[in-house]
């Protein structure tokens, strides 16, 4: 089997998903924008597939690591294949980063459900620069499907509702910031995809009491009515419930991060790192993601029309009138027929109106 560069071979047993080939490509984009001769390690290297690819088309030097014996085995097998320089460890993530003495460049945690076990040991093998690629399949957990679960993995009350998909991104982002400030690191989050059913975020260390004190900063709680579906966020020290449009008790949510969920000059050069080889949706996910305005959270259309008990109005014309009125208006990449900027539910329901009658 080809992807990318790489050919490999899947064991009887051994975890390998195609479907995700275009997230690879995107991390392969990735890597190969922001470093050349990187150290990677591929923590969860199951056939090898994403460091023999690191390797192959990003110029890396990667390390395996994989707890599985026939999973370890397949990974073997598929460097001999590619004939790739690269060191392989049949440990797991918690016995490695207690005995390796080093840091890596790029960590790539791709794990069969919550990575949220595995955040503080890859942090005892980072530095500052350290670039976590972590992926959450998980996503019925901090979807909010099973609420319990979350907040016992990532001590957060998770949101099941339109804005379930952006607010597991800041949740997963929110526990990694809460570890890493433990090792006095700051993040940055680089690039967060909500798509199908996984999330995926990019996050650079930052070194400094400082930088982890920022970062703690900007994690908080999110109000959500779900009458008028108004929302906003909250720092640790504030709280009151009452929504301010509809009066309505606001639910609480997180907590989870409030600051950006990615830097566009860094999206700009994964966009131009991409091979024209590479997946057509993926590239167009990056795009959009790229577009997506950098305001928390955003408004469902079809939610607020139902609110206000009128027929479906076109997302586009909601949108025009917007901009039209000085707002700054994109749409989310986690939900189409969205309005995301800075504006107000108020603002949102007002030009509904007028664009309804």
């Amino acid at each position: 089997m080809r992807e990318g560069k790489a050919e490999i071979e899947v064991f009887d047993g051994v975890f390998f998903n195609p479907k995700m080939a275009g997230l690879r490509d995107i991390s392969v984009s990735y890597v190969n924008a922001l470093s050349n001769n990187a150290s990677v390690l591929d923590a969860t290297s199951a056939t090898g597939i994403r460091g023999i690819r690191y390797a192959l088309e990003a110029s890396a030097s990667p390390t395996f690591l994989e707890i599985n014996k026939r999973a370890y085995e397949n990974t073997v097998h598929n460097i001999n294949i590619n004939k790739i320089n690269a060191t392989v460890f049949n440990k797991s993530i918690q016995e490695f980063a207690s005995s390796y003495d080093g840091a890596f460049d790029f960590i790539d945690l791709d794990p069969f459900g919550s990575s949220a076990p595995y955040i503080y040991d890859l942090l005892k093998i980072s530095k500052d620069g350290t670039r976590l690629m972590v992926t959450g399949t998980d996503t019925a957990v901090l979807c909010g499907a099973h609420a319990s679960a979350c907040v016992k993995e990532y001590f957060s009350i998770p949101m099941h509702n339109e804005l379930c998909h952006e607010s597991g991104l800041r949740i997963l982002l929110y526990f990694i910031a809460r570890t890493a400030a433990q090792f006095n690191f700051g993040i940055e989050p680089e690039l967060s995809i909500a798509n199908m059913h996984y999330m995926r975020v990019f996050v650079r260390l930052k070194r400094g009491a400082s930088e982890a004190i920022d970062s703690v900063k900007k994690c908080g709680y999110v109000l959500h009515c779900s009458n008028c579906r108004n929302f906003k966020q909250l720092n640790m020290h504030e709280f009151s419930r009452k929504c301010d449009y509809c009066g309505n008790e606001m639910q609480v949510y997180g907590p989870m991060w409030l600051g950006k969920l990615k830097n566009n000059a860094i999206v700009e050069k994964v966009i131009s790192a991409f091979s024209s080889d590479y997946s057509k949706e993926a590239l167009s996910l990056l795009k959009s993601i790229y577009e997506e305005p950098d305001d928390i959270f955003f408004f469902s259309i079809p939610k607020l029309t139902k609110y206000l008990h009128i027929g479906s109005v076109s997302r586009d014309n909601v949108a025009n009138e917007l901009k039209e009125n000085g707002f700054r208006v994109g749409k989310s990449h986690t939900d189409r027929n969205s309005v995301k900027g800075n504006f107000k539910v108020s603002d949102v329901i007002n030009v509904i109106r007028q664009v309804s009658t």
